[in-house]
Parts: structure tokens; C-alpha cells; sequence
């Protein structure tokens, strides 16, 4: 796995094997994960977000499938990392959490068809699109109720594509340790050689963009003093502490 981490004023990459850091920026100096801070693994110029994209979350919603993917974007100002807290915007009066498998994309890229869609990803990570589901229906659109700073934590680090087989994984959701989502990646409608052949068909992507995938049936409230945590296997679990 590979990260982001702080260790005084440095900030640099490195590579996760256990509780051991090496860094790849310092001629292979090692780390304890304890003493450093870990930061987004990604600084992504843009996030890209999929709306609608399980089978089970369209079904729990009595709506169609449908039938090219519904995008939309997060502000990089957004991103935060595991263990930072979720700010609750002051004009919203309800904020939910949605657990995602989020794609981190490693080659700048234009027009990629979904055959070589595998060699522009970097790796893969979990993410929370935080959404103020009151202004998302007040607004009509998105933009507002998804874009608050602190409202795209992502983390805890990325597994590279090697290591990770995304077809067929569980990604779920807890609130204060109580289950709350709870699917796999098998339900996806659009798969992520489909999405990364249809968004860059639309705008370039740069290294470190997120795309993220979609959410499982189960999106529920969150309130100030909930922890939430996003899981997905093989990755790893992404902490946040609502304020």
C-alpha cells in the first residue's frame, strides 16, 4: 500500500507494510506509522463522483437504472484525510454519509477506451462522499450539498492496481460501530473500465484525480459526535469523527 504522510514540516510518499513506513522520497528512510501523520493519499485536481451506481441502492430507491452514468463533482478543497474530522455545515440541518470505492487515477489521460482503462489507474481507495441531503433537495442540483470543505475524506491509503481486484469486493459503512451499508462491487451498474472510458471522454484526467464509484443501499444521517467509517476489503477502513 502507499500513502501520504507528515513527519515535522515534510510531507512525502511512502510505502505501507504494517505498522512500518518507508518513505519514497528519502533514500528509503522507515518510519513508525505512529510517529508520523498520514494526509489524503491522493491531491487530486478533481474529484469525480457517480451517482447511482448499485443495483441494490437503485432497487432500495424504487428508481430506474440508468442508462449511461449521472456525474458530478466535489471541489479539491473538499478532501480531508482519515482520522480528520467532518465538519457539519451550519445551513444544513441533515448530513449523510455514503461509502464508496474510489479509483485513483495515475497517468494524464484523454479519450481512453475501456479496454485500456487498467493503464491510467494508479491504485485504489476508500472514500465518503458527505452529502447535505437537505440542500441537495432543496437546490435541485448537486453542487452546494456536496462541496463543503471537509465533505470528501478519502484514505486510509491507496492499494496499488496489482494488488487489488475491484470486480467483486465488499465496501460498507458504520456509524459509531453499528453497520449501516453493505455491498459489493459485483452490483456496480457501470463498472470502472466503463466510467473511466466515458468521464475522460469528457474531460482530461490528471495524476492523483479521484473518481468515485458509487454508493450501496443503506445512506443514512449523520450527527454531530458520530464517528463514521467507510470499509472496503482489501483496502482497509477510513475513519472520520463528525463536528
Amino acid at each position: 500500500m502507499m500513502g501520504r504522510f507528515k513527519h515535522g514540516d515534510d510531507i512525502f510518499y511512502g510505502t505501507v507494510s504494517g505498522e512500518l513506513v518507508t518513505s519514497m522520497d528519502h533514500e528509503g528512510r522507515t518510519f513508525e506509522l505512529s510517529e508520523l501523520t498520514v494526509l489524503p493519499p491522493a491531491t487530486p485536481s478533481k474529484i469525480i463522483c457517480i451517482g447511482l451506481n448499485y443495483v441494490d441502492h437503485a432497487i432500495e430507491l424504487d428508481m430506474e437504472i440508468p442508462t449511461e452514468p449521472v456525474i458530478f463533482m466535489k471541489p479539491s478543497s473538499a478532501v480531508i484525510g482519515p482520522g480528520d474530522r467532518i465538519v457539519y455545515p451550519s445551513m444544513s440541518q441533515r448530513v449523510d454519509y455514503e461509502a464508496e470505492l474510489a479509483v485513483v487515477i495515475g497517468k494524464k489521460c484523454r479519450n481512453i477506451s475501456s479496454e485500456n482503462a487498467m493503464d491510467v489507474i494508479a491504485g485504489y481507495t476508500c472514500f465518503n462522499d458527505v452529502t447535505a441531503r437537505d440542500l441537495q433537495q432543496k437546490d435541485g442540483q448537486w453542487t452546494r450539498a456536496k462541496s463543503f470543505d471537509t465533505f470528501a475524506p478519502m484514505g486510509p491509503f491507496i492499494v496499488p492496481k496489482e494488488e487489488f481486484y475491484p470486480s467483486d469486493v465488499n465496501v460498507s459503512s458504520l456509524v459509531n460501530g453499528e453497520g449501516r451499508q453493505s455491498s459489493s462491487t459485483s452490483n456496480l451498474i457501470f463498472d470502472i473500465p466503463h466510467l473511466i472510458e466515458f468521464i475522460s471522454g469528457i474531460m482530461t484526467l490528471e495524476i492523483g484525480d479521484v473518481i468515485a464509484t458509487g454508493t450501496p443501499p443503506g445512506v443514512g444521517e449523520l450527527e454531530r459526535g458520530d464517528v463514521v467509517e467507510v470499509k472496503i476489503e482489501g483496502i482497509g477502513t477510513l475513519r472520520n469523527e463528525v463536528v
